[in-house]
């Protein structure tokens, strides 16, 4: 257990009691000053808005060398970033990607490791979409659409990525997932499924990444008012348009939603979730959480967070994966 430095190794039901004294997330709600993650090289994918973009100028505000990624370039979102950035002097560069191409993200990653100067320290895995409705008026193209997104995206960089973090011994990987990735409310699609599964690939990572001294935290945002919405709709309104009738008669209630929620009464800041970010960035190597969730009110998640950790530890701290196991949850 020599090579594992990063954590301090708890064992046992040792573990499982350190884990239950743990306390739910506290929320992110005053403006705070930002850490100083000066030195840091910062990876983001879907800065054309809400946390993507929010984040990558609270990242460079506080230091770090940007790389803030999109896909159909040019468009004005990217200006806008860029002027913003130039205009406070940000050492923050624009770079296309696609997460759903796997040229475009070897292409972006290099090309953000050559502007880093080598590995990148940090990846933020950002971005996602949502298609809302039930289930069975999923078809396929909203089905594949959502996965190749939400999580193959999320694949496909974090790939892209570790062969320079394992190289340089260190780095740190953040997934956004979302409270509804523990958690599901009926109508929601395929979004639910798609965030449970980041949460399960992001977790068994983080165990396969403890040799490597590459952190891993999974940050799950409850409701807030961003662009997502808007987009959100616009994929739900063409799916509830082709979908056969006979179909949509079986959910009336759940059809009537489809394409018209606003995000109207969602009050909650979204730099919360930047902010989080930034603080997680900044805390010592072996001391950051494997999951944080993120709202001022709304995080009913965490007890099943909790529960999650201790079984992994009472399941798996004593066997021969322990050291990894417990590296993560101690």
């Amino acid at each position: 257990m020599s090579d594992i430095s990063r954590r301090h190794l708890l064992a046992g039901t040792a573990a499982v009691a350190a884990i239950s004294a743990i306390p739910a997330s506290v929320p992110v709600l005053a403006q705070t000053a930002a850490p100083d993650l000066s030195g840091k090289s910062v990876l983001i994918t879907g800065t054309s808005s809400g946390f993507g973009r929010l984040g990558a100028l609270h990242y460079a505000r506080a230091g770090a060398k940007v790389i803030a990624t999109m896909r159909n370039l040019p468009r004005p979102e990217a200006e806008s970033l860029a002027a913003e950035a130039a205009a406070e002097g940000l050492d923050l560069h624009i770079v296309e990607i696609d997460v759903l191409s796997d040229d475009m993200v070897a292409a972006g990653v290099a090309e953000a490791e050559r502007i880093a100067g080598g590995a990148i320290d940090v990846l933020v895995n950002n971005a996602g979409i949502g298609i809302t409705g039930p289930i069975e008026l999923q078809d396929m193209e909203a089905t594949q659409l959502m996965f190749d997104t939400n999580v193959f995206g999320y694949q496909r960089m974090a790939r892209a990525v570790l062969p320079g973090m394992r190289a340089a011994d260190s780095g740190q990987i953040f997934a956004i997932s979302s409270q509804l990735g523990r958690v599901i409310a009926p109508g929601a699609g395929q979004y639910s499924p798609t965030k449970f599964a980041v949460e399960a690939m992001f977790e068994q990572l983080a165990y396969e990444l403890v040799p490597h001294n590459i952190e891993v935290t999974i940050i799950q945002p409850g409701g807030y008012p961003t662009q997502i919405w808007v987009s959100r709709n616009r994929y739900t309104a063409a799916l509830r348009d082709r979908t056969p009738d006979e179909r949509k008669a079986g959910y009336p209630a759940l059809v009537e939603r489809m394409g018209t929620e606003d995000g109207s009464g969602r009050t909650a800041n979204p730099a919360d979730v930047p902010r989080a970010i930034a603080e997680i960035i900044a805390m010592p190597t072996g001391s950051r959480p494997l999951r944080r969730a993120i709202h001022p009110t709304r995080i009913p998640q965490e007890a099943i967070n909790r529960v999650s950790a201790e079984t992994q530890v009472a399941w798996l701290g004593q066997s021969g994966f322990g050291p990894w196991i417990n590296a993560v949850h101690s």
